[in-house]
């Protein structure tokens, strides 16, 4: 895996110089840097880094494409944007995104009443603002009141009984004005087309949302006595996120722009605008032959809008204006969550851990005469003598034959004899070999929570781009299983013979070695859980300057230990006064130890939950190195 897969998923954001990875922007310093510099401030455990200028570039990228499809055929219909609040409502992302986006007329989608009021704060006037999902009266007067605030903004109507409330509220809200002011209206549609992938079910007629068409006809029939139909102007539909295939797209287009042309012939005068919806790809994927996407934007962007033109046309109405809500493209590049690692569990299977006797058992030692004259030549007969050694090591152990010293230096010799001849065969790559390759795995525990950070590896089996910060010279040689820090099982990422990880091995009592984790900034945060109390770990803004100097700005710490606890509406004041009693009342201990007690407590309830590293724990007790 050269460059740890960066020319598949990396799309030119990162580059390798020497001996670490860059931001490929500007001034262009590592991502080592920038760690060891907020490190410096104070600031442990995993750190979330966001790059506004890659949220940019996407928008730019989005907007360009399909700017560039619609000019290649004279395409007469706008395009439009706006971003899904789901896939990430950190207000660093969500400021940071307006703030860059402002020259696109960029707009919020929200799908719950805290999401709208979100998108009512931070949209521009004028920009789309698209509300989707189920709603109550509640939720559609929100959506009135920001239509007399004077938002562009779209009730997305996902049922018959939603049609009807907003006629109940338009009554409220006009009902002594000659021209209602109200939002735009939108029908989901619900396809005969279904989607692909793990999401495949956001399509199809037994999806969760949207109209068929007997009930699309009754909606229209409502509009229409209500005196209505003249805010109806989008039709949506949706078919899942992270589509892998282009296909399914392109059935779905086609059916949706039958629909919006039927409609149109009907009377729809006022309907000019097909959503298409959410899932544009990412590509996550660090191997070659296992991508996650079949299809360029150049292709997704041509294909919508020569369907749209080409129904339009053959069905003799005006083309329609385009929607996306591409949330995961915009999104997942901008963030790289930053984690050290803390220790290496198989370490101890190095030639200096043997405990070897004046006289050892006739089978260890030939295993370490195998070991000491293992050759290429021999590599494989060694091997398998090694395999047969240890077996019959094992019986006799189980048999009381040989002790508890000779068994761990059975296991040590055998490792190294399998990472030695793996070494040797390595350009041979047989079976056997890559199957041996999980007998000698590297677990790597590092400071962060999967739960946390990476909820959809746990909850989907998601792939991420891994990369180790530094080292980036030196061919990497231990096959990687990554262990988090919760006290759970499934926090793991595992070896995986068809998807290898290979990391570099290290000594963390003498140097600290961090991994990155790309393409995180789309739903990991939102949907991160607080398995074992481990919050959203440390983050910081990384911004970039005319001249092309970066600054670290919005740093915002982890959460302490006693916020976390308030979080879940523990009194934090009584546990902290419950605490500091049970010192005073201490009979084992000196005045001074108390007094000394408490002033460790202190600090230690100002602290995150995620660990220290070695170097980190020295500086809680010796201070800073100057």
């Amino acid at each position: 895996m050269k460059h740890f897969g960066l020319n598949i998923w990396g799309d030119d954001n990162f580059i390798i110089e020497d001996d670490t990875i860059h931001i490929n922007h500007a001034s262009r310093p590592s991502l080592l840097k920038l760690t060891q510099e907020i490190r410096t401030k104070g600031h442990k455990g995993p750190i979330l880094l966001r790059f506004p200028h890659l949220i940019k570039k996407q928008i730019s990228t989005l907007f360009k494409t399909f700017e560039k499809a619609k000019k290649e055929i004279d395409y007469q219909g706008d395009f439009h944007a706006v971003f899904p609040l789901k896939v990430n409502q950190f207000p660093n992302f969500i400021n940071t995104l307006m703030d860059v986006s402002g020259e696109y007329n960029y707009g919020l989608e929200a799908g719950s009443k805290a999401e709208l009021i979100i998108a009512m704060t931070k949209t521009p006037l004028g920009a789309p603002i698209t509300v989707n999902g189920f709603k109550d009266k509640e939720m559609i007067s929100l959506c009135f009141i920001a239509a007399k605030m004077g938002h562009n903004i779209t009730i997305t109507i996902e049922g018959v009984g939603e049609l009807q409330t907003i006629i109940e509220v338009n009554t409220i809200f006009n009902k002594e004005t000659e021209e209602a002011i109200a939002p735009k209206i939108g029908v989901r549609i619900r396809l005969h087309s279904s989607g692909i992938g793990i999401w495949a079910k956001s399509g199809g007629y037994s999806s969760k949302f949207g109209l068929t068409s007997t009930e699309l006809l009754e909606a229209y029939e409502m509009l229409l006595e209500n005196d209505l139909l003249s805010h109806f102007w989008m039709i949506h539909f949706h078919i899942g996120s992270q589509m892998s295939d282009i296909v399914p797209l392109k059935k779905a287009l086609r059916e949706a722009g039958n629909i919006y042309a039927e409609l149109k012939k009907r009377g729809a005068d006022e309907l000019t605008a097909i959503n298409i919806g959410g899932g544009l790809a990412v590509e996550y994927s660090q191997h070659s032959g296992n991508a996650d996407r079949n299809y360029s934007l150049d292709e997704f962007a041509n294909d919508v809008v020569y369907l749209m033109q080409d129904i339009a046309r053959s069905k003799g109405v005006a083309e329609p204006d385009i929607f996306t809500e591409s949330g995961r493209f915009i999104a997942a590049s901008h963030a790289v969550l930053i984690a050290p690692v803390l220790e290496l569990f198989s370490q101890e299977y190095h030639e200096k851990g043997l405990r070897l006797k004046e006289e050892n058992p006739p089978l260890i030692q030939e295993l370490y005469e195998l070991f000491i004259s293992l050759k290429r030549k021999n590599a494989r007969e060694y091997l398998h003598d090694a395999l047969d050694h240890m077996e019959s090591l094992l019986t006799l152990f189980d048999l009381g034959y040989i002790d508890l010293e000779d068994r761990s230096n059975t296991e040590i010799l055998v490792n190294l004899i399998i990472k030695k001849a793996i070494s040797l065969l390595k350009n041979e790559g047989s079976d056997e070999l890559v199957r041996l390759q999980n007998r000698i795995q590297e677990k790597y525990l590092v400071n962060f929570s999967i739960f946390q950070s990476l909820p959809d590896f746990w909850g989907l089996a998601q792939q991420f781009p891994i990369v180790p910060l530094d080292k980036l010279d030196i061919t990497p040689s231990n096959p990687a299983t990554i262990w988090d820090i919760t006290c759970d099982s499934d926090g793991e990422i595992g070896f995986k013979r068809e998807l290898p990880l290979y990391l570099h091995d290290i000594d963390v009592n003498k140097e600290e070695y961090f991994l990155g984790f790309f393409l995180t900034g789309a739903y990991q945060e939102v949907l991160g859980m607080q398995h074992n109390l481990f919050t959203h770990p440390t983050e910081a803004v990384i911004n970039f300057d005319d001249e092309g100097n970066y600054s670290i700005d919005s740093l915002t710490d982890a959460e302490d230990l006693m916020d976390v606890l308030d979080n879940l509406n523990y009194d934090t004041n009584a546990l902290d006064k419950l605490l500091k009693q049970r010192i005073a009342e201490s009979q084992m201990i000196t005045e001074e130890e108390k007094r000394e007690l408490l002033g460790k407590l202190y600090l230690y309830l100002s602290e995150n939950s995620y660990l220290k590293t070695i170097q980190a724990q020295n500086e809680t007790i010796q201070g800073p190195k100057k």
